[in-house]
């Protein structure tokens, strides 16, 4: 492992990303201590879903790291099963190389 001087860890693979020691899943819970070295805001964006909107495509980041939202969008569009549309995205993020967890939902809506 490499260690920064910021307290991060990088990862190699199989192993799990720290920072200062800690799993970096804590950032989810708000650790007060992790908060300089984290951004925990999610990234959210309101959208109306309306007779246009065709899917939703729910990913952690593990797919986001390796693929734009476009990408996904172009996947997901070539199948009508969203089931189908999601366990494609899952194998293309492993293809590229994803070392984070990943996970995916596809929500048609017509």
């Amino acid at each position: 492992m490499i260690e920064s001087k910021g307290g991060f860890v990088t990862n190699r693979p199989g192993d799990v990303p720290r920072v200062n020691g800690l799993l970096a899943v804590s950032r989810v819970f708000g650790d007060k201590n992790l908060k300089p070295y984290l951004n925990a805001e999610p990234d959210i964006k309101d959208v109306t879903i309306d007779s246009h909107t065709d899917f939703l495509i729910l990913a952690s980041d593990g797919i986001s790291k390796v693929m734009s939202n476009q990408e996904a969008v172009d996947i997901t569009k070539k199948l009508r099963d969203p089931k189908e549309a999601a366990k494609q995205l899952i194998p293309e993020a492993l293809k590229r190389n994803s070392k984070d967890d990943i996970s995916c939902i596809v929500i048609r809506f017509r």
